[in-house]
């Protein structure tokens, strides 16, 4: 049996299944990034919940794992030399099981680094964006009475919008009729503005019909739609 004594994480949240590769996530959209391209690739894995309400983020034992105190990460128990291997950011996680797996990442090179372009888009763009709109509509940022920080993701959004709508424009996902990491980083964040944060009104999320298509496209994936709830979140 694959012992994995050695990690910290594993005295918080112990592994029944050592031999899988070990999640450590919640359902946000970073989060369900990783949950959804394991559902994709089919790779046996065991998730474990990290409650930001009772700050286990910031716990010894996950801060092992990761000092960035963000999810997810992972620990895989197959990693390169067949060693155990922890890994954060959920950017280097996708590239990381898509090579791992031979799957989701093309194999060209220019089509590589073009699928990676589009990765880091996500990572430097979509994520801290959205993320700021989210705060400043629908969390504490909301009862601001200064709308102008509201105000300024908002155009940014609805720039990033335009800017991905013009990729889909005439192409079935991202990188054309090939579904890759890059559509799994960039959706969960759409579907998170215009659900969770409830901005489709604000950002006029109805300019951007390539957007949404592809979006429900992406929704209607049985992956994607069990990665979404993934680590299951507790009951209330």
């Amino acid at each position: 049996m694959t012992d994995l004594s050695a990690f910290p994480i594993t005295r918080k949240w112990p592994a029944q299944h050592p031999e899988s590769l070990q999640l450590y996530s919640l359902p946000t959209p970073n989060g369900v990034k990783v949950s959804i391209m394991l559902e994709e690739i089919g790779l046996p894995y065991e998730p474990h919940l990290v409650r930001f309400d009772q700050n286990d983020q910031l716990s010894p034992e996950f801060l092992s794992l990761n000092p960035n105190n963000k999810i997810p990460a992972i620990l895989d128990p197959n990693g390169p030399g067949g060693k155990p291997f922890a890994l954060f950011e959920s950017g280097a996680i996708l590239v990381y099981l898509a090579e791992k797996t031979g799957q989701l990442l093309p194999a060209d090179p220019a089509a590589r680094y073009e699928t990676l372009q589009w990765l880091m888009f996500q990572m430097g763009g979509v994520g801290p964006m959205f993320g700021q709109l989210g705060f400043f509509h629908k969390f504490a940022g909301k009862d601001y009475e200064d709308k102008r920080p509201r105000d300024r993701y908002v155009a940014e959004s609805r720039r990033l919008l335009g800017v991905l709508n013009q990729r889909l424009a005439g192409r079935e996902w991202i990188m054309g009729s090939e579904y890759t990491i890059a559509d799994i980083a960039i959706f969960p964040w759409v579907n998170n503005l215009l659900n969770h944060y409830e901005a489709g009104a604000l950002v006029g999320i109805e300019d951007f019909a390539e957007v949404q298509r592809a979006l429900a496209a992406f929704k209607a994936r049985p992956a994607v739609q069990r990665g979404l709830t993934i680590p299951a979140r507790p009951a209330t």
